[in-house]
């Protein structure tokens, strides 16, 4: 194969959400930019995926995400997203001998169903890896490539599976530069102690600023929300619940600055991006991949505690919302982020890691 010739890619979706996500759905969101992105580059791509998917690409699908049938139905059975991977999988499974290069994006079973074709796979992991559950997977599948979304989330991957680092993109026309004539804060993320909605509010009430926070309330943790948060809500501390691309764009372009106050290792923070998209500066907590993303003093400012948030939050004005759209183009749109995975694509079928 000439090293320019387009590819057959498969790109394997999760099954929580549809391709593209409603609202909530970050991976989904990535998985469809990432499919769209490396069609526009002239690849010959298949998207795996629940049937409630749309793509310009070949669609393989099963029934539809667990997010429309909670939707459609009060009484999901807990096994429902077990059957729809295990019906994903078997559409690879019977179309492996289809594609040069297959890249997941669920959790685990997809390696085994791989076999042989391993060697020639690439997964992205959206989440932590160094936790228990990973350190068995690593183990048990040695010969597994796998791309980090971060440096910071690479650092805890085995050098045997460790490809390289591919950041995430987004599609640059999803988004337009915001004015912040707002002049309130955001927050968008799931109201979980990982996330930290708490410290948002501590430094809006602090730096004397209204605070929109946009999520989901954790499904996992629900009495989170209703202990830290909800009690605090009021006239200027609003909830606004989960927001579509659209609604995004209006918090984010309307925000005098993003909060990023997050408590765990974040693998990438998607979130970040959406909002240099919009031209809107971040201030984010010091932890994960966050001082890869945000550029201090060019996109935002990385804080340690709710007194140096609150102290960025007085410099905002400092930043230049253009030049913070600007950081975004450079380094974080999705035809970046399918010509990084095109890079390691080729760099699997040539049989080097």
């Amino acid at each position: 194969m000439a090293f320019d010739a387009p590819l057959r890619i498969a790109q394997v979706a999760p099954v929580i959400h549809a391709v593209p996500p409603v609202d909530s759905g970050g991976t989904e969101r990535i998985v469809f930019d990432l499919t769209e992105a490396l069609v526009t580059l002239g690849h010959d791509v298949t998207l795996v995926a629940p049937g409630d998917a749309r793509t310009r690409a070949r669609l393989l699908s099963v029934p539809p995400s667990l997010s429309h049938w909670q939707r459609e139905r009060r009484d999901v059975p807990p096994g429902v997203p077990g059957v729809l991977e295990s019906l994903v999988l078997e559409q690879l499974r019977l179309n492996l001998h289809r594609f040069d290069v297959i890249h997941c994006h669920g959790e685990f079973c997809h390696a085994a169903v791989l076999g042989e074709r391993r060697r020639h796979s690439l997964t992205t992991i959206h989440w932590r890896v160094d936790e228990l559950d990973r350190a068995l997977f690593f183990a048990g599948f040695p010969d597994l490539p796998v791309a980090a979304i971060s440096q910071a989330q690479g650092a805890a991957i085995p050098a045997a599976n460790r490809l390289g680092t591919v950041y995430h993109g987004l599609d640059p026309q999803r988004f337009n530069l915001g004015d912040g004539a707002g002049g309130y804060l955001a927050f968008i993320g799931r109201m979980t102690d990982q996330k930290r909605p708490d410290r948002a509010i501590d430094v809006a009430l602090a730096s004397g600023h209204a605070l929109r926070l946009a999520g989901d309330i954790d499904a996992g943790n629900p009495r989170w929300f209703e202990r830290h948060v909800l009690p605090r809500l009021g006239s200027r501390i609003a909830h606004v619940g989960p927001v579509t691309d659209a609604q995004k764009q209006h918090l984010l372009g309307g925000a005098a600055g993003l909060l990023f106050p997050i408590d765990w290792p974040e693998p990438f923070g998607l979130v970040m991006i959406e909002a240099m998209a919009c031209g809107t500066p971040v201030i984010a907590w010091r932890n994960g991949a966050v001082e890869e993303i945000v550029e201090a003093g060019v996109s935002g400012f990385i804080v340690d505690s709710v007194e140096e948030a609150v102290a960025a939050v007085k410099r905002l004005p400092e930043l230049d919302r253009e030049r913070v759209r600007e950081a975004f183009l450079a380094r974080f749109t999705a035809e970046r982020m399918a010509s990084d995975y095109v890079t390691l694509y080729r760099r699997l079928l040539a049989g080097g890691q």
